[in-house]
């Protein structure tokens, strides 16, 4: 005679094992806590600056993709990983976020949400130029300016030695339908060994700028213009992959433009795209 099948669990023992889970899940993180404690007297944190690591960060949210499975929304998963990055980092050294709300103020605020949570301070600015002169009278603020347009050459502005640099592009995950989809550059001072160079930015005034000359550098890199009618040109922001700057100053001059100025603004890491299936890729 064959044995009856088990009874499946009772929903109070199944809520048992979510509330041990769940106490797991905060003991780990009270561990982590004092582990940056340890972090901030080892390094000294609070006498340098900002605490934030672009590359550090754009590693982990591409693991988070590699490693994630099971019915939870990857959009939950981001933002919880999000919350607890942002506000160790902020736990190390404090800091506010300066965004610049002309491009869409809820966009914006939902950005600087999802990506830094509601611990650390949250400053809105009438224009990209305000929000970046902000970080650069700060200790170690950040600025959120948008990745895809702008009214003024907000850029100039990180030229000179010592000025802050664009050191991210978000969301680090991009995907379909994402909360905080809106492309954003974040600027601040960052150590040289926390900062990944995949994608280069240059600042880059030009005379002869028109459409024709738009459409020849299009497949070579991202870029935002804005007109500079002085010299009847333009100043870009150009986004390059790799360190292949001298191949858009070439692109540039045969398409019939001249180069008057160029400077290296910052960098961030490639675009990290996942799509509906899942599978993410650069």
């Amino acid at each position: 005679m064959s044995n009856p099948p088990p009874s499946p669990p009772s929903l109070q023992d199944l809520r048992k094992e979510i509330d041990a889970i769940d106490e797991q899940v905060h003991r780990l993180l009270m561990a982590r806590g004092d582990i940056i404690d340890r972090l901030i007297q080892v390094k000294k944190t609070q006498e340098v600056g900002s605490a934030f690591r672009p590359a550090r960060e754009a590693s982990m949210m591409r693991e988070l993709v590699r490693r994630h499975r099971g019915i939870l929304p990857l959009d939950t998963i981001e933002s919880i990983w999000r919350v607890i990055i942002s506000t160790f980092t902020y736990v190390q050294a404090p800091f506010a976020v300066h965004a610049d709300v002309s491009v869409g103020e809820s966009a914006m605020r939902d950005s600087a949400r999802f990506h830094f949570g509601f611990v650390v301070p949250y400053v809105s600015h009438f224009s990209a130029q305000a929000a970046v002169e902000a970080v650069a009278k700060s200790k170690g603020d950040l600025a959120l300016v948008s990745a895809i347009a702008s009214r003024t050459p907000w850029w100039n502005a990180l030229e000179a030695s010592g000025a802050p640099k664009i050191i991210a592009r978000l969301p680090f995950l991009e995907r379909a339908d994402h909360p905080a989809a809106l492309p954003v550059f974040v600027i601040s001072r960052v150590a040289d060994d926390a900062m990944v160079t995949e994608v280069q930015t240059w600042s880059v005034r030009v005379s002869g700028w028109n459409a024709d000359v738009a459409r020849a550098l299009a497949p070579l890199a991202e870029i935002v213009a804005v007109p500079d009618t002085a010299f009847d040109g333009a100043a870009l922001l150009v986004s390059v992959t790799g360190h292949d700057f001298e191949a858009i100053k070439l692109a540039l001059i045969k398409a019939g433009a001249s180069v008057r100025s160029s400077a290296l603004v910052g960098s961030h890491a490639t675009r990290y795209t996942v799509p509906s299936n899942g599978s993410a890729r650069t």
